[in-house]
């Protein structure tokens, strides 16, 4: 889940950052009600047409959703079809990155230079953006997580571990909910719910070590509007029945939350770093899947949303009296969506789009984030091919991997753009 949601910046504090000076003396603003409308689905810039795929993406999910409760729908087309919806809206919503790098930066929206410094509210935290080290890492970290979670199951109770990680789950996923749902909450109530807001700010004090926890106290801010409190409540009150009867389609809506937001929030910082990564897990995944038992028995055991569900048919199994499911891992989600939001903000950026007003349904060409989109596509129907074929677990990694590789390595070859695609960086400049 730390690969899911954005980590607490690094020394341990969501303290809102103070707007660093800028020599051309620009004044940086926080996005107005309108951009924030305009990085939701259902907003967009006044005068700008909606992108149709990207509202019809987001219709197919829960029209999948209702579908797959009442009929039988064929695994292999719901698996493809929901998947590639949900990278397509994920992807799209992370083009709100770009807004934030840019306030970073002090850039302005048009019309806003003459803002006094002392009337602009002060910038969110930095986006959490993955490190060379981190990526290099990871795939040991991933391995250690795994192998920690298949001796629990080996040498503790199933229902006492999976009863621990349920619970950490509902807790998450109360926070992931609430962010999908206040959108539409907002749109749905009446003015006076949007208007009413809580603003505050904590102090925690900590007895660990500066090195662990960073500098005493922790400072959180509070800032949520009515339409998040009732998002909140409905997300608590749904976890909470998801907790009672482990359904497979709560366990999705669960699980498509975490998918949006983690790639929605978090940047791989340059293409290389997103090389890296890709390729560490590549080869941990053929390990862990080919090598031993391990992933298949945390896969098979775990009952928690790390995972999106499939039903092979409605009708429960004559001998054990349930639904057969088909399932896919989270990180063959996540992991590929991190690469191709990179992709969509890399053309964006060759594209010349304003990142300020943050638009999701902005037109520009996209011809990396397309190519590596179809080529995902095609790696994921050969993965359930090969499972198909030879019943039998497979790493889907083994197919995604060199499916995004290549195809956003051909397509910057024959643009001749290679050299501006390894270049680009979302990374932050570190201060002297």
């Amino acid at each position: 889940v730390g690969w899911v949601f954005p980590a607490v910046p690094r020394g341990g504090s969501t303290e809102m950052e103070e707007r660093p000076k800028s020599p051309s003396k620009k004044k940086k603003k926080k996005k107005s009600a309108a951009a924030a409308a305009a990085g939701s689905i259902g907003g967009g810039v006044v005068g700008r047409p909606r992108n149709p795929l990207l509202v019809l993406s987001s219709s197919v999910i829960f029209g999948l959703w209702i579908a797959s409760q009442l009929i039988d729908v064929p695994y292999v087309l719901h698996l493809i079809v929901l998947v590639t919806s949900i990278l397509y809206v994920a992807c799209h919503l992370s083009l709100i990155l770009r807004e934030e790098q840019a306030l970073a930066r002090g850039e302005v929206a048009p019309g806003d230079e003459g803002l006094d410094e002392s009337e602009l509210p002060p910038l969110p935290p930095a986006t959490e953006t993955l490190r060379k080290e981190d990526a290099m890492q990871f795939p040991l970290l991933g391995s250690a997580s795994l192998f920690g979670l298949y001796c629990a199951f080996k040498y503790f109770d199933r229902d006492v571990v999976n009863l621990i990680i349920s619970v950490y789950f509902c807790l998450v996923g109360c926070f992931a909910l609430t962010v999908s749902f206040s959108p539409i909450v907002s749109a749905l109530t009446p003015p006076f719910v949007t208007s009413f807001k809580v603003q505050k700010e904590i102090k925690i004090s900590h007895p660990l070590p500066e090195s662990i926890g960073g500098e005493s106290p922790w400072d959180f801010s509070v800032d949520c509007t009515g339409a998040d409190v009732l998002s909140f409540a409905a997300s608590t009150a749904f976890s909470a029945v998801y907790f009672k009867t482990k359904h497979w389609a709560l366990n999705n809506v669960l699980g498509v939350a975490f998918c949006v937001q983690g790639i929605e929030r978090f940047s791989l910082g340059t293409y290389k770093i997103g090389a890296i990564l890709l390729v560490g897990l590549f080869f941990y995944d053929i390990f862990w899947v080919f090598g031993t038992d391990v992933m298949v028995t945390v896969a098979k055991n775990l009952d928690g949303p790390i995972k999106i569900l499939f039903p092979r048919s409605l009708t429960p199994h004559p001998t054990t009296g349930k639904i057969e499911l088909s399932l896919l891992g989270l990180g063959d989600i996540v992991i590929p969506g991190f690469f191709l939001a990179l992709l969509l903000r890399f053309d964006a950026h060759r594209a010349d789009v304003a990142p300020i007003p943050c638009d999701v349904h902005v037109r520009f060409p996209k011809p990396y984030f397309h190519s590596c989109l179809t080529a995902y596509v095609m790696g994921l129907c050969v993965t359930l091919f090969v499972m198909i074929r030879f019943e039998a677990a497979q790493p889907a990694l083994l197919y995604l991997v060199p499916a995004c590789l290549g195809s956003s390595l051909l397509c910057g070859a024959v643009r001749g753009e290679l050299r501006e695609l390894f270049e680009y960086s979302e990374e932050e400049e570190e201060e002297e």
